[in-house]
């Protein structure tokens, strides 16, 4: 089976890559966002190529964490472009299988906010919140939420059977330090005192291994699924008890402090495992994933 991966350079990509070869056996082609070692350019590739593929694996985006997403949402609506010459590749090269990595962005940050994480703290968001057959929907977060949403719209006019699915905070030891897990673990490690954390701490997310996250997404592919799919814990974790959290593991007890006037997103973010259980359960559990990160 010939596979191709986009951004087999970024975390989600050399984990698929990864997860193919071993136990899979695949053959893989990667290729990524700008000229990667071999020359090869997503966006050139998709306009061009009429490469065939048994399988796609659509990992590339414009993301850059937190502070990407709220201040460069031009660079991140690249996406829009990628997207749309992915799918028409897929089109031309009549690739009939793909795995779209959608996001939990697409969904509505008014069911994100203080009053509604005050009024059911145990509120989680399942796909049935996005309709896209519906003549409403609530404003995703972003232009990286808007991005992924249209992607979806894409997914369904492609004749490839896509499977797309919605990651929440994929997290691992050799994230980018854009993003809160590995940020946190590098302050643990380093035992900072204070333990600096953007915003009040409060801001809630569902943490899950971006192990677990690719295998849900290709057994979600193997098994035919191809309506959008939350890959999450379905716990909520704070960014303090997150926090709280490493710096037990690494054996010391710092002072916490807050910057108050950083990016910091919406404030409670949390998925409905219930689709992605009928298939897959997650096998790495926060306190794993820290103790695997300390080590």
């Amino acid at each position: 089976m010939r596979v191709l991966v986009t951004g087999s350079q970024g975390l989600v990509g050399r984990y698929v890559m990864k997860a193919l070869n071993d136990p899979y056996c695949y053959e893989t082609v990667g290729i990524d966002l700008n000229f990667d070692r071999k020359g090869i350019d997503c966006l050139d590739y998709f306009r061009t190529s009429s490469d065939y593929f048994d399988l796609a694996v659509h990992c590339a985006a414009e993301v850059g964490g937190r502070k990407g997403i709220d201040g460069s949402p031009l660079t991140v609506a690249t996406n829009l472009a990628l997207d749309s010459w992915f799918f028409n590749w897929l089109e031309r090269a009549k690739v009939p299988r793909a795995i779209y990595f959608s996001s939990s962005a697409v969904y509505p940050t008014i069911l994100q906010g203080y009053m509604q994480s005050w009024l059911n703290a145990n509120m989680r968001l399942r796909e049935s919140i996005v309709d896209l057959t519906s003549d409403s929907f609530g404003m995703p977060d972003q232009t990286y939420g808007w991005c992924k949403l249209t992607g979806e719209v894409l997914a369904q006019y492609s004749s490839a059977q896509v499977t797309i699915v919605r990651p929440f905070s994929g997290y691992s030891e050799d994230q980018s330090l854009d993003y809160p897990f590995p940020s946190f673990m590098a302050r643990a490690q380093r035992r900072d005192d204070p333990f600096e954390i953007w915003g009040d701490g409060e801001q809630t997310r569902d943490w899950i291994h971006i192990q677990d996250v690719v295998d849900g997404a290709l057994t979600a592919m193997t098994q035919g699924i191809t309506s959008p799919v939350n890959l999450c814990s379905g716990i909520g974790v704070t960014f303090t008890d997150l926090a709280k959290m490493m710096c037990s593991y690494a054996h010391y007890e710092p002072k916490i402090e807050y910057i108050r006037d950083a990016p910091t997103g919406v404030h409670y973010r949390v998925g409905d495992p219930t689709k992605m259980q009928e298939f897959f359960t997650p096998k790495i559990s926060l306190g794993q994933g820290i103790r695997r990160a300390l080590a």
